[in-house]
């Protein structure tokens, strides 16, 4: 993996040239590592073309230099911040970009204080953002792996849907049964949604118990080996009425057209559409109130966005979600989300289990 982080920073090197920085400061946990392999969760990596350099506390020094190769490491005196700007001012650097997307305007005031009158801090959002979407083939085995678990745990967790169950007991046993297959926890706080709740796109779970007859949302994603997988099936408890079944019949058809769409030089705005104009046809689009999907990877949410009007093309290498649903309110919500692999001349669907309205 050494050769990996080295690589990613030399292209990494090359955005900078044509930018014309002489540094860049990372403050985001999922850049630093994407890379150096650094695992802590405090530091300022700092990318040139002479190296890298992660200035940390005293508590990841020792992680440091065991999962970094090639790396400098400075241990902070005094604050973060203001390391980093000496630093920045001792080695002259006069011209540095930064990701005004992860970094405030509290840190910038410290860095530029810091650093001094001498640097000129530049505005350079998603270089490393830009990187990160095209995943490699070890990046993409992961995520596969990922996305297997997460569908296995689904599939465990629908046979526990039974009236009486809380919807935090069904939360709990999903990211128990994570960890138990590898993972290294959720990657975000799983979505249980009973009846009426299933209506609200990110409901939390809570104390409310299952009763028959009502529409469950399960959406969930597991941390595998670093790499994050998403995906949401929707259960109906009892015999689903002709009207729940007309409304997930359409979300599934809305989901297949969008999966469909999805290919290389596809943009973003045309798979939203696909699956916007399915819903049309039933006059559900209007239920229809979130985007269609999002970029996967180190993080749960990443660029690209799949959404209304989105320019930006689909690449060989990019990962999204799927995930048309329609909500109505005071009777329930349905969505069904897969992840989605761009390939060359391909595409493929990581999540791999049925899509079938199910009725327990």
């Amino acid at each position: 993996m050494s050769s990996t982080f080295h690589i990613r920073r030399k292209a990494l090197n090359q955005l900078l040239s044509r930018a014309k920085l002489d540094a860049l400061v990372v403050t985001h946990p999922a850049s630093w590592y994407y890379l150096t392999g650094f695992t802590g969760e405090a530091g300022v990596l700092i990318v040139n073309s002479s190296g890298a350099t992660l200035i940390t506390d005293g508590r990841f020094t020792t992680q440091v230099r065991e999962e970094t190769t090639s790396v400098r490491l400075i241990e902070q005196k005094g604050s973060l911040l203001e390391s980093t700007g000496r630093l920045l001012r001792e080695k002259r650097a006069r011209r540095v970009g930064f990701d005004p997307s992860q970094t405030s305007v509290a840190q910038l005031t410290l860095l530029r204080k810091a650093a001094g009158s001498g640097t000129k801090w530049i505005p350079a959002p998603g270089l490393v953002g830009s990187l990160r979407t095209r995943k490699e083939p070890s990046e993409l085995a992961r995520m596969r792996q990922a996305a297997i678990l997460a569908g296995d745990v689904l599939s465990n967790a629908i046979p526990l849907l039974k009236p009486g169950v809380m919807e935090n007991e069904i939360a709990a046993e999903i990211e128990y049964q994570m960890r138990r297959r590898g993972a290294s926890g959720p990657a975000f706080e799983t979505i249980v949604a009973f009846g009426e709740r299933s209506a609200l796109p990110h409901a939390r779970p809570t104390a409310k118990r299952l009763k028959k007859n009502e529409l469950v949302v399960l959406d969930l994603g597991a941390i595998l080996a670093h790499y994050c997988s998403d995906i949401t099936r929707t259960v109906h408890v009892g015999r689903a009425p002709t009207r729940v079944k007309q409304w997930y019949r359409a979300v599934l058809e809305a989901q297949t057209a969008a999966i469909a769409a999805v290919r290389s030089g596809a943009s973003c705005g045309d798979v939203d559409a696909a699956a916007r104009q399915v819903l049309a046809g039933y006059k559900l689009d209007r239920l229809f109130t979130h985007s269609t999907g999002h970029g996967l990877g180190l993080e749960v949410h990443e660029d690209p966005r799949v959404a209304r009007g989105q320019t930006a093309r689909l690449e060989p290498g990019f990962v999204i979600t799927i995930e048309p649903g329609v909500y109505m309110a005071g009777v329930g919500g349905i969505r069904i989300e897969d992840d989605v692999a761009v390939h060359p001349g391909s595409t493929e669907v990581l999540t791999r289990i049925p899509r079938d309205l199910i009725e327990l």
